[in-house]
């Protein structure tokens, strides 16, 4: 036999046991442990995206709040002011709205060539991470030291860039706009107080000042609340450069 024929026979099991630790790899990469029950009377919400009013800028435009992203144990993580982030404490009240996430639509590669995406330079360019709770910690180092603004870096963007970082749903485009879109659309209220507590100030609002203006007030509201929306969606999609996320 000759013996460059011998050595492809000697380097076949070799090849074949490689091949079988990388799928036990894979397989193992995408068990995950479960999760513990949502359980909102310990404000513990794991794999969740998380909403609360916001004081004054919710009691105008309701739609607009903060957010956070909850760890694997369920503790909230959100970007509350400058050089500040919370953990395990909603800065402005309890959740009111929340959204859990389904870790197997994330991208959790230990190598360029384990990428689960369609953006496995982009992803690792960006940040990939090891575990959902890897991401979001990735995401706490980065925004640290950032200065908190409503209108360019705020809340919504740590969470932008939380998803990018898990790629969730095969995704790198996260923004303010879709995140924002994804809770408003998807979420769930924890309870009927938390929708009373979300919508009452607005109301309230609402009525005061058509009592003391009239409905020209109800105008100046409602050009307020799609002014707002519109500068979001014009830098998001227009001036990228100036967010960040």
């Amino acid at each position: 036999m000759p013996s460059g024929r011998l050595s492809l026979m000697n380097l076949e099991p070799a090849y074949k046991m490689e091949m079988e630790s990388i799928r036990m790899v894979q397989d193992i990469q995408h068990e995950f442990w479960p999760l513990d029950e949502i359980d909102p009377e310990n404000a513990k919400f794991p794999c969740c995206l998380v909403w609360t009013p916001l004081p004054v800028v919710s009691w105008l435009a309701p739609f607009i709040g903060h957010v956070g992203i909850c760890t694997e144990d369920g503790s909230a993580v959100a970007f509350s002011g400058s050089n500040f982030i919370n953990a395990d404490d909603f800065a402005f009240g309890s959740v009111a709205k929340y959204l859990q996430l389904d870790r197997k639509q994330c991208c959790f590669p230990r190598n360029l060539a384990a990428h689960t995406c369609n953006h496995g330079y982009k992803h690792s360019e960006f940040g990939s991470a090891l575990t959902w709770d890897d991401a979001i910690q990735s995401s706490v180092r980065n925004f640290e030291h950032k200065s908190y603004n409503l209108f360019t870096c705020n809340s919504y963007s740590f969470l932008a860039n939380c998803l990018k970082r898990l790629c969730y749903g095969g995704s790198m485009d996260w923004n303010m706009i879709n995140v924002g879109a994804l809770l408003l659309f998807k979420g769930h209220w924890v309870d009927n107080i938390s929708i009373l507590r979300s919508f009452s100030p607005f109301i309230l609002v609402v009525c005061f000042g058509i009592f003391m203006v009239g409905w020209p007030f109800l105008v100046a509201l409602l050009a307020f609340s799609l002014l707002l929306l519109a500068w979001f969606i014009f830098a998001t999609y227009c001036f990228k450069n100036l967010l960040d996320s």
